[in-house]
């Protein structure tokens, strides 16, 4: 069956998360000033990198909720007990430095364009409703889109069948018909793969490996990958 449809993961992949994560704390932390146990706006930052990356493992497992995680990582940030008030309070402060620097990548909407038409769309997140709708819109983006179907409302998160699948329903497609793209090898395109669809790792940061997987380095080169409509029997050339 050729791919009819598209899926889209959205941080790191379509939005430059961690970009915008970054530089959001580093404009708090000159306002703010430096955390108590802290020598570097450096060394801060990458322990609030660290810190996201396993709270958000966290999540995805199913040990806390999307709110959970936030309060964690803020919790191990500072290193110090607080009320979940406290840290929702700062964490909201942060999210005001951070959703001022909000960006697509600049190869996303090119592609999206070279793609309408010929594919639907539709979006798979492992966050919540709320914040993604909210982003997508705030990107001028969420009307590109048929669906934006998230984690937290589903009940079940990337790399689950059902997630997949919950999106599938959503096109109106089988799996074997949509192509699901995204940052994470495991979490998006093994997660894919298992659930019938076709899985596209989107290594932008060129890390290679996993021969097993279909891997593009830029968006510039789904849509050649896509309209070679061989089941990417052939793939090389995208490893």
């Amino acid at each position: 069956m050729p791919i009819r449809g598209v899926l889209w993961d959205i941080d790191d992949t379509i939005f430059d998360y961690t970009g915008a994560d970054r530089e959001g704390l580093r404009r708090m932390l000159e306002h703010e000033g430096l955390p108590h146990g802290y020598t570097s706006a450096e060394q801060a930052l990458a322990r609030w990198r660290e810190l996201t990356d396993h709270h958000w493992a966290r999540f995805a497992a199913g040990e806390t909720d999307f709110q959970g995680q936030r309060r964690d990582r803020v919790r191990g940030f500072l290193a110090r007990e607080l009320s979940d008030d406290e840290a929702d309070g700062w964490f909201a402060c942060h999210v005001v430095h951070y959703e001022a620097v909000w960006a697509l990548f600049p190869d996303f909407l090119p592609v999206l364009d070279r793609l309408d038409g010929d594919y639907r769309h539709a979006v798979l997140s492992n966050s919540s409703i709320h914040n993604q709708d909210r982003k997508l819109r705030a990107l001028g983006v969420r009307d590109r889109f048929e669906a934006v179907l998230c984690a937290v409302e589903l009940g079940v998160s990337k790399p689950e069948a059902a997630a997949f699948h919950a999106a599938c329903d959503a096109l109106g497609l089988p799996p074997q018909e949509i192509a699901y793209v995204g940052d994470q090898p495991d979490i998006d395109a093994q997660g894919a793969v298992a659930a019938g669809l076709t899985g596209i790792w989107l290594d932008r940061a060129g890390l290679g490996g996993r021969p097993e997987l279909i891997r593009i380095t830029g968006l510039a080169e789904l849509p050649g990958l896509l309209r070679s409509d061989t089941r990417f029997g052939a793939p090389s050339t995208f490893r």
